[in-house]
Parts: C-alpha cells; sequence; structure tokens
C-alpha cells in the first residue's frame, strides 16, 4: 500500500489530491514541520526532525512516500511517478506528454514557487512576517509567468494534452500560495478560470477538508 508522509498543511497536499483523483488506497503519516512547533522536542507526535521520520528521508522534508517498499521524496517528482505507475488520463500518453509534464513540474518549481511563497507569506502570513514591498516584489515577479500561463491556456484550458493532468494538479498546487495577489489573477483570466476549475474537482474539495481538520 501507498504511505504518504506529511499533513495536507504541507507539499503533501499535492499528494494526497492525486491519490484521490487516482482513487488508490493510502496511509497517510502526519508528519509535523519541526519549524512550526514552539518545542519540537515535547511534540508529542512525529516531526520533521523525529528519528523515525528522517530513516524515511534524511534531509527531513515533507512529503515523503513509501510505496511497497519504493521511497521517494519531493512532491512534483512523487506526482509524476504515481500518475504514470497507475495510468488513465491523468498520466502521460506517450513520451512527448511525459517531457511536456516534467517540464511543468520543474517550471512550477523554479518559474513560480519562490515567488508565490514570498506572496503568500508577506501578504497572508503571520503579523510579523508580512511586508508589503516583498509581496510586491514577488507579485512583479510573477507578472511574466501569469502572463505565460494566461497564453498557453487559451488553446485548451490545460497544459497537456487538451485534458486534466497531474500536470494541471502540480501547477495548481504551486499556484494556489499567489491567491492572495488578486491583481494577477484579474489582469491573466485564464489562469484564474483554471485555478477554478482544479478548485472544484472533488478530489480537490477532498483534500481541503482533510487539511482544514489539521491543527493550524
Amino acid at each position: 500500500m501507498l504511505t504518504i508522509y506529511g499533513v495536507c498543511r504541507s507539499r503533501a497536499s499535492r499528494n494526497v489530491w492525486l491519490a484521490h483523483e487516482l482513487g488508490i488506497p493510502f496511509k497517510q503519516v502526519p508528519i509535523m514541520q519541526a519549524y512550526r512547533l514552539a518545542d519540537p522536542d515535547s511534540f508529542d507526535g512525529l516531526h520533521t526532525r523525529s528519528p523515525e521520520f528522517l530513516k524515511v528521508n534524511p534531509s527531513g522534508h515533507i512529503p515523503a512516500i513509501d510505496d511497497d517498499g519504493l521511497v521517494l521524496n519531493e512532491s512534483l517528482a512523487i506526482n509524476l511517478y504515481l500518475a504514470k505507475k497507475h495510468g488513465g488520463s491523468l498520466a502521460p500518453a506517450d513520451v512527448k506528454e511525459d517531457g511536456q509534464m516534467s517540464m511543468w513540474a520543474l517550471w512550477a518549481a523554479t518559474e513560480v514557487e519562490p515567488h508565490s511563497l514570498a506572496v503568500l507569506t508577506h501578504r497572508a502570513g503571520k503579523a510579523e512576517q508580512r511586508d508589503e514591498g516583498k509581496a510586491m516584489a514577488a507579485i512583479d515577479a510573477l507578472r511574466g509567468p501569469f502572463k505565460v500561463l494566461d497564453d498557453v491556456l487559451a488553446a485548451s484550458g490545460y497544459l497537456v494534452g487538451g485534458r486534466f493532468t497531474v500536470a494541471d494538479i502540480n501547477l495548481a498546487e504551486v499556484m494556489r500560495y499567489a491567491m492572495p495577489a488578486l491583481e494577477l489573477f484579474e489582469a491573466a483570466p485564464r489562469v484564474k478560470a483554471w485555478l477554478a476549475a482544479c478548485h472544484a474537482r472533488p478530489a480537490f474539495k477532498t483534500m481541503m477538508e482533510m487539511r482544514e481538520a489539521e491543527p493550524a
């Protein structure tokens, strides 16, 4: 059976969403991020610096998976693997689509995620983290990627193959961090509609219900 290590208030949300889309059974081990804990040593549970978890991922990051003995880290790579293993419309239909899905995963990680996380932190984070100057710098850095994505979505409304795939899940979860920057989505209406469609899927809603049930 597939085991997903991590809470849904982390990048493990991507893997939980995909597992629900695929309809595959899985066990979730709720590993908490150590940096979210005032005193990790007194935490009544497992966290990212717990010796038990470090045996799974020595880097001490979530998510990680154990799929019948295969251990993988890195949320976007995990999703690409799971989609290809289980097949169906979410998976690449051929090597060309496989390459496109890998490209979009790397694009999400390099072109979008650093800036979208900065938007989330500095515009919608804790009061002591908020900094509108840093938020605006991140928003300005995202204007180009949002335009690129808006143009790509003009063809079919999806990233690869004219259908909803794992590529959309991976990128949508990275774009979600930028949602406090309403101005970016207003300037890219196709991106706004695409993300709303992704978030309307039952599997996403199930993941978010699990997320909301976790400690904030």
